[in-house]
């Protein structure tokens, strides 16, 4: 069975751009468009990986990050978090929201699948 990652991305050129990367890999995808939407399809389809955005409307990756790891049937998904900060001290506050790993933006498509692979092993 393939595994699931799910793409919780605002933007759509950007959930396109990291859909096709790793369909091409071989996972399954599914897509939301903001943390709201994240939380909902991660209840639902309980994927093995969720790429979340970190600035969206509606919800922002944090809120929808610490929903995600508060509830007993989604908490051991494991989250990426996809940031366009990438400061001093972004780091510790992304892990302490409860994400396995952050990726800063732009999205290096050649390291990508080779991160995914090592967080899901």
């Amino acid at each position: 069975m393939r595994q699931r990652i799910l793409i919780v991305e605002d933007n759509p050129q950007n959930r396109l751009l990291v859909k096709a990367v790793l369909e091409f890999h071989g996972y399954e995808i599914m897509e939301a468009k903001d943390g709201q939407e994240g939380i909902e399809m991660a209840k639902k389809y309980k994927p093995d990986l969720i790429l979340m955005d970190l600035q969206m409307p509606v919800m922002d990756g944090f809120i929808a990050g610490k929903i995600i790891r508060g509830d007993p049937d989604t908490k051991n998904i494991k989250m990426i978090a996809l940031t366009s900060f990438a400061m001093s001290g972004d780091k510790e506050r992304i892990m302490k929201a409860g994400f396995d790993h952050y990726i800063a933006k732009p999205i290096d498509t050649r390291e990508l699948p080779d991160l995914i692979k090592e967080i899901l092993k």
